[in-house]
């Protein structure tokens, strides 16, 4: 805010007196507080137009009296409110934690011009309302948005969540808040996994393991009725093949080399993990092999143990396929190596029907959903292009992003 300009004819005289100026603006202040039996709308108003044009001329220390004065109206006049939330960060901080009186547009209006150590108060004050969260989310800054996620208080919307989801793939220290938001679906969850850390994976597989059991339950009458049809519906083709209990593809075993999953991974670990092997690893276990790829890469092996689970693999098979990708089992002084530890420990962790949930879900999002136009965009990387209304998508744009390159 700026200060006054210091006249030639002050500096002549010394000093103006204030002791009149202070005691005006305590004055206002207090008219300004009076309550609504005492001093209606409009007179409120004019006296706050009065007040604001003498603060503005006003020291810091002047500014942030006045604010104190005023945090606990439940009224507050717009001019006023507008000039003292963007004042310097002692001052605005005591009306943005303190005032009850101010209105969404007010804070929305904050969040926009003021600073980012505004918007840093402004996460943590009670009550935050969808609108103001998804303002505050908009800008991206980290730190704001950690304080906003510790805020048990403030709700926060699906866009607002999908936005934090988005930016937690850079910016990893955001995954740990957004796993204790109740507002975090499955979709997110299951998609953020791909760049999580290891806690953060294994609270991902604890809370949001989903079981199918109602789903299998309520369609499974119509998987006769689309198999009358030839299957010939792709909308409720992909659907069903989400939902049904059988995660191994048995058609492709006619089509395969091997005669078995089992005797794929085999195979793997004797002669390493080809794109062949990889590719008929992925087709036998029923996911298409861009989603296989996308597990066999992962550097930290949970979706390998995951895969395992889902298709029914022993532990012997586990143990295979990760000696086919050459992965450490042992640390050099003997001990087992946290990453295939980790493997192993997902492995009994998942129960299987809950493990399938989690794969078909990364099929369905990173293949089912995967249309040229969304495999040009991502390269691209043009968010626009992706449906707003598909999580399939947005998740493919978010998980594939990196292997493409952006």
């Amino acid at each position: 805010m700026s200060q006054p300009p210091t006249l030639i004819e002050e500096e002549e005289a010394g000093p103006p007196p204030l002791r009149a100026r202070r005691a005006l603006l305590k004055r206002l202040a207090d008219v300004v507080s009076l309550p609504a039996s005492r001093i209606n709308a409009f007179e409120r108003s004019v006296v706050g137009d009065l007040l604001v044009d003498m603060l503005r001329l006003a020291s810091p220390e002047e500014r942030r009296r006045v604010a104190g004065r005023l945090a606990a109206l439940a009224e507050l006049p717009d001019a006023l409110a507008r000039l003292l939330l963007r004042d310097e960060i002692e001052i605005a901080q005591v009306l943005i934690e303190q005032c009850a009186a101010l209105s969404d547009a007010d804070l929305v209006a904050c969040a926009r011009e003021a600073g980012a150590e505004h918007r840093r108060v402004m996460a943590a004050r009670r009550g935050l309302s969808e609108i103001v969260c998804e303002t505050l989310v908009g800008f991206g800054e980290p730190e704001v948005i950690e304080t906003l996620l510790r805020n048990s208080t403030a709700r926060l919307s699906q866009a607002g969540i999908e936005t934090v989801v988005a930016l937690s793939r850079t910016h990893p220290g955001l995954c740990g808040g957004l796993l204790k938001r109740p507002e975090l679906r499955p979709s997110g969850a299951y998609v953020m996994f791909w760049w999580c850390g290891a806690d953060d994976r294994r609270t991902i597989l604890q809370r949001f393991g989903v079981s199918r059991d109602v789903m299998q339950e309520v369609a499974e009458d119509v998987f006769p009725m689309a198999a009358s049809e030839g299957w010939a519906d792709p909308v409720a083709r992909k659907a069903l093949q989400f939902i049904e209990r059988r995660q191994r593809n048995r058609a492709a075993i006619e089509k395969s080399p091997f005669d078995s999953l089992e005797q794929a991974v085999a195979t793997a670990a004797r002669d390493g993990l080809s794109r062949e092997i990889a590719s008929e690893i992925a087709y036998l276990s029923g996911i298409k092999p861009l989603t296989g790829a996308k597990i066999l890469g992962d550097a930290g092996g949970e979706p390998l143990a995951i895969l395992c689970k889902a298709t029914g693999l022993s532990k012997t098979d586990v143990h295979n396929l990760w000696r086919s990708m050459r992965r450490p089992e042992v640390q050099p002084d003997g001990s087992v190596h946290p990453d295939w530890e980790r493997v192993q420990i997902t492995y009994d962790l998942l129960a299987v029907d809950r493990a399938q949930t989690v794969l078909r879900y990364w099929n369905w999002s990173l293949s089912s959903a995967l249309t040229p136009a969304l495999l040009q965009a991502i390269r691209a990387g043009d968010d626009e292009q992706v449906d707003e209304y598909s999580a399939p998508e947005r998740a493919a744009m978010l998980a594939l992003a990196e292997d493409f390159g952006r």
